[in-house]
């Protein structure tokens, strides 16, 4: 914290107290001025409000970044080349993208007949997981 006087028009006032406030929050090296007040306390405790504001909107707007970074990594582009799963009726295939599986019996998987496909995802899932605690 830095007390000096204030600039501007006051007359005789002015030029004889320190009554303006900088704060300099380390960490950070934002700076703060306040002079708004006659009082150095009042500028003080604005300047301190300043202060306050300002960190807080620094960090929240990190925050919101994460969240955005985690959730365009989650979601993906949703561009053609993403695709999850493709139906092929001429040929009676259904091909899962993520883990390379094909399936040729696709009337029996739009029956409900989902548990090869299924199991082949957990297994990939599990194998993935494995992977990430290595």
């Amino acid at each position: 914290m830095e007390v000096f006087r204030s600039s501007g028009a006051g007359g005789q006032h002015i030029n004889k107290t320190s009554s303006a406030v900088r704060l300099i929050h380390e960490p950070t090296g934002i700076v703060v001025e306040c002079q708004t007040e006659r009082s150095q306390f009042q500028n003080r405790d604005n300047a301190m409000k300043m202060l306050r504001t300002k960190l807080y909107e620094m960090e929240k707007q990190k925050q919101d970044s994460e969240i955005t970074n985690a959730r365009r990594l989650q979601v993906g582009s949703g561009e053609r080349s993403e695709k999850i799963r493709t139906y092929n009726y001429p040929q009676g295939r259904i091909t899962d993208h993520r883990i390379g599986l094909s399936i040729y019996q696709i009337e029996n998987f739009l029956n409900g007949d989902l548990d090869e496909m299924i199991d082949n995802l957990i297994a990939a899932d599990r194998a993935e997981r494995l992977k990430g605690e290595e």
